[in-house]
């Protein structure tokens, strides 16, 4: 936790370190600001700082308009009571946060009683479970707002909003002013509505290592599904029942990414935000990261040339198991190949304007009618045929899902109970498609090599100076100490 010195250093300093880890409320204007904003700063007297942009508005601050507390990067979930907290916004995000009912859910699976839920948030945010809903939704609706020309109606249910009254009434009791009056006050909105298609932004924290990222992701794209082209990622996105697809790239001037989605996806667009956070890995905190790596020399010289280097995640759940699968012993190249199949076979035909992109990703339900055959055909040896099956079933019939609500090592463990899962294909996915920053596979062959020839082990002891940020040492390891074949 921050103290006032240290907030009041930043906040004059305008230290990007520190963008989304604090916010600032002047007392003098009722605004709250980003430490990074660009106006003048205030007197230190009338400052007073909050861990979160949803303390803040509870205390009555207005969102500052020229720095926009909305586009602040997030925090990277370390310790259980952050963890918490992150998962709680990601049901928000997700939509189904509607009741006490599923607050009472989602404390008991995650161990805890909703008392200490509520205590959790309250301590890490500053606000109860229900004032941290509504003001995401809010932060969200001014986005789009200044951001985009979507209709306003369509901007209240994107937002989570169950009507056009209801959003209209809090927005004018919390900001003192009407959503058609802020769309008037922002200049030179970032995007138009162009054939169907809305741009929003996404904040991180520099440096930031785009090309690194890219390069990863291009040597796995499941054809079809994915591309990589010209510093863009696309795919096809299904959520829910929308269907359409993102492109994003790269704004380093910015210290963002853009995202074009088709607004077919405007439902949901809470949860493919929070998905693409997670994908390219926004909410790290890189200079955190790389101060520590770098003190095990092993990983400095990799540290002081990639310091940007993040952790890529996964769109979804079951499409990163069954690509985590498919990589069981053999290449890389080997396991694209096969995953690129897999989606050709049982992915629906999709419609958009780029010539690669034709594909949704297989969904749960079509995989679990397959038969083994028909995924052995593929090119798939028999055992990792049954192994796809089986979680195809478990993730149709609610058995298994990446919701985040469960801990990592809970979610692990149930992994390892699947026949076909050991603790390479386990570690992977709680690394990528869990978001785990201490994940270790302790058993693959390249890290224990580039540690001496250890056995798992032992790679594991080496390995506990780098916590809590294994996950980005294992890429750092895998990127710079592994030989390029």
């Amino acid at each position: 936790m921050f103290d006032r010195e240290t907030a009041w250093q930043a906040l004059t300093a305008r230290d990007r370190r520190f963008d989304g880890v604090f916010f600032v409320g002047v007392t003098s204007t009722g605004i709250y600001c980003r430490p990074i904003c660009p106006v003048k700063p205030p007197r230190k007297e009338n400052c007073v700082f909050f861990s979160s942009a949803e303390a803040a508005e509870k205390a009555h601050f207005r969102p500052c308009l020229r720095c926009r507390p909305e586009l602040a990067p997030g925090n990277a979930p370390v310790d259980k009571p952050h963890r918490v907290a992150d998962l709680l916004l990601r049901h928000i995000e997700e939509g189904v946060l509607e009741s006490e009912l599923s607050l009472d859910s989602i404390a008991a699976d995650l161990g805890i009683s909703l008392r200490q839920l509520r205590r959790i948030v309250q301590q890490e945010l500053g606000v109860s479970p229900v004032e941290l809903r509504q003001t995401r939704r809010l932060l969200l609706a001014k986005q789009l707002l200044t951001e985009t020309r979507l209709p306003v109606t369509e901007i209240a249910l994107a937002s989570g909003f169950s009507s056009l009254r209801r959003f209209n009434d809090v927005f004018q009791s919390r900001y003192r002013m009407s959503p058609s009056r802020l769309r008037k006050a922002a200049s030179e909105p970032a995007s138009e509505v162009i054939e169907a298609t809305a741009t929003l932004r996404l904040a991180y924290r520099p440096p930031f290592d785009w090309e690194l990222l890219l390069g990863f992701l291009s040597q796995r794209v499941m054809k079809e599904v994915e591309a990589v082209a010209d510093g863009h990622y696309r795919r096809t996105v299904a959520l829910g029942q929308c269907r359409g697809w993102i492109s994003v790239r790269n704004l380093p001037q910015h210290h963002a990414l853009e995202v074009t989605f088709t607004t077919r996806l405007s439902p949901v667009l809470p949860a493919l935000l929070r998905r693409l956070r997670d994908l390219f890995d926004l909410n790290a905190q890189p200079l955190q990261i790389a101060e520590h790596l770098a003190q095990d020399p092993l990983l400095q010289e990799s540290v002081e040339r990639f310091p940007g280097l993040r952790v890529p995640g996964a769109f979804d759940g079951f499409e990163m198991m069954v690509r985590a699968i498919l990589g069981q012993q053999i290449t890389v190249k080997a396991a694209t190949t096969l995953s690129s199949r897999f989606a050709a076979a049982f992915g629906e035909p999709f419609v958009t304007p780029f010539a690669d992109l034709s594909r949704l990703s297989p969904f749960p339900s079509r995989v679990a009618q397959a038969t083994l055959d028909e995924v052995a055909s593929l090119g798939i040896v028999s055992a990792r045929s049954n192994t796809i099956l089986a979680i195809a079933a478990a993730f149709n019939d609610g058995d298994l899902n990446f919701s985040g609500i469960k801990q990592p090592d809970e979610v692990v463990q149930r992994l390892l109970s699947l026949k076909g899962i050991g603790p390479w294909t386990a570690s992977y996915i709680a690394m990528r498609a869990l978001r785990w920053p201490d994940a270790f596979p302790r058993e693959d062959i390249a890290i224990r090599n580039n540690l001496g020839g250890l056995t798992a082990a032992q790679a594991e002891a080496r390995s506990q100076s780098w916590r809590p940020w294994r996950s980005y040492a294992v890429m750092h390891i895998w990127h710079s100490l592994t030989p390029k074949k």
